[in-house]
């Protein structure tokens, strides 16, 4: 009796000495361990910096929408454009957010996707939403005659719906398996995104930037033929167009300064690399969602006068009203 009363004590001692083992084997099946409180995740301040980037891209890009939804005169070929670049941004600015929720509060594979998805989709349209813009100024002095026909207002809207045709498409591939979930080795430096897709998108971006360069430099040659042929407007010209191609190189420059470094890092760096040098390189292409609304939309005298009327309901005595086209910058 006595050697089964001293089993029993045995039996009960390695049970209590292994209970907070058994509630961590539980907690391992998805139940909360009563013994030790699982640690929460620490905040990286790389993060916060890329959800306020975000909120601010969100915020900047809300009030292009809405100015452009709201007032009917701003529906010509150069603000579709505005509004598709505004859009994506917007979405830009949202998945910024959204990715920051996800990996704090909702961390899963499949939400890591979803937002995943959603940051491709946006930046890739931001980029060829820029370059659609470059195309229409170019074509805005090339055809300067038959800019403003019906043709090329359909031209326009065919060129929107293709570009977003491609970025959805873009976004939906890591959620339809082009990921790196199961096979970490295969991941690029933005996880789940496997280092092959990210060389082609960085590629990609390379060959836009090269034809945007293109595409200014025969918007540069035009400005300044025009320029030599307007011989009574000389002086004028002369200042304006200058000021045109200063105004072009500043944002060729801003545009390359903000994208290119995140752009030759995806080709040679892959996910075993630190990730201070991603974060480093993605937050200065969030940046570029946060000047694109300054460089393409708050500049229109059309806009601003827009934003006057909503903010105040009135325009300032001393605002230009000169005609602008999309060919100015």
């Amino acid at each position: 009796m006595n050697e089964c009363v001293k089993m029993c004590l045995r039996l009960w001692r390695q049970a209590k000495a292994h209970h907070c083992g058994f509630w961590k084997h539980i907690h391992d099946a998805f139940i909360r361990d009563p013994c030790t409180e699982a640690a929460p995740l620490p905040v990286n301040p790389w993060d916060i910096a890329l959800c306020v980037t975000g909120t601010l891209i969100s915020c900047e890009n809300a009030i292009v929408i809405a100015i452009l939804f709201y007032t009917p005169t701003l529906r010509a070929p150069m603000f579709i454009l505005i509004g598709s670049l505004a859009f994506a941004d917007l979405l830009a600015g949202l998945g910024l957010i959204l990715n920051f929720v996800f990996i704090y509060m909702l961390n899963t594979e499949f939400v890591t996707l979803i937002s995943v998805g959603l940051l491709i989709a946006a930046f890739s349209a931001s980029v060829l939403n820029i370059l659609a813009i470059t195309v229409d100024r170019y074509l805005s002095l090339y055809n300067a005659l038959t800019y403003h026909t019906e043709r090329m207002v359909t031209f326009t809207y065919v060129m929107v719906v293709l570009i977003w045709l491609v970025c959805i498409i873009l976004g939906l591939l890591p959620v339809l398996g082009w990921n790196c979930l199961r096979d970490e080795a295969s991941c690029s430096i933005c996880r789940p995104v496997t280092k092959n897709n990210a060389v082609v998108l960085a590629v990609t971006f390379l060959l836009v930037f090269a034809l945007m360069m293109q595409l200014y430099l025969q918007i540069c040659k035009i400005a300044f033929r025009h320029a030599q042929q307007i011989a009574v407007q000389h002086q004028f010209m002369a200042i304006s167009t200058t000021k045109g191609v200063s105004t072009l190189s500043i944002i060729l420059c801003t545009f390359a300064a903000c994208w290119m470094p995140f752009a030759m890092y995806s080709i040679v760096a892959d996910s075993s690399y630190p990730m201070i040098y991603t974060y480093a390189t993605v937050l200065p292409v969030t940046c570029n969602s946060v000047i694109n609304p300054i460089i393409y939309a708050y500049r229109n005298p059309d806009i601003q006068k827009s934003l006057w009327l909503a903010c105040c309901g009135c325009v300032p005595s001393n605002f230009s009203l000169r005609p602008r086209t999309s060919s100015d910058v």
